[in-house]
């Protein structure tokens, strides 16, 4: 079984994003992957620095680097903050990416070779999709496979029913379109 990680770069109760991610996550174990919901609020995460890293490499950060190694896919849900990605999603990013146990500096373990997806919800009329720019070049920086399709949700405060569905067929259609193609892309790089 194809097994996918979401990991959502908002912890805000209430967060356009965490509905988003509850809405990827249903239409990811509709199609039969192993879900792994990654919830950013339960680990222990200070800002990178080499200093920190040499010195006690964090517990939770070689937990959040053990979670994406054991997946296939991981899929990002993130808001977008001034143009970027939020710190929270980024460092989470950084960390894991960072060589334990006596690997090499470029081995990144938990990415390297998988397929990724990537969506955003924003209040903008652009749904986030300058936020995902900057993500889709850090996941391919860090060897990565981003699938084409991604997601974006505009005007997130009026797009989301009040059970968290989609209202508008255009967004709802591209969540099941992106996550089929995750599965399909991480199930024949692991195969």
């Amino acid at each position: 079984m194809t097994s996918i990680a979401v990991i959502v770069g908002s912890t805000r109760e209430g967060s356009f994003n965490l509905m988003l991610g509850d809405l990827a996550a249903a239409s990811l174990a509709a199609q039969g992957a192993a879900l792994t919901r990654v919830d950013l609020a339960t680990f222990d995460l200070p800002l990178y620095s080499a200093a920190l890293e040499a010195n006690d490499f964090p517990p939770d950060a070689q937990r959040l680097k053990d979670i994406f190694a054991a997946q296939d896919g991981l899929l990002f849900v993130s808001p977008e903050y001034n143009g970027s990605l939020p710190p929270l999603l980024k460092n989470a990013i950084d960390w894991a990416s960072r060589p334990t146990g006596g690997e090499g500096l470029v081995a990144l373990t938990a990415y390297r070779g998988k397929a990724a997806a990537i969506m955003s919800a924003s209040i903008s009329p652009f749904g986030g999709l300058r936020g995902l720019m900057h993500l889709r070049q850090i996941l391919s920086t860090i060897q990565m496979l981003v699938i084409p399709e991604q997601v974006v949700v505009p005007n997130a405060h009026a797009a989301f029913a009040e059970d968290g569905s989609l209202k508008e067929a255009l967004p709802a259609s591209l969540v099941e379109m992106t996550t089929g193609r995750l599965v399909a892309v991480a199930r024949a790089l692991s195969g």
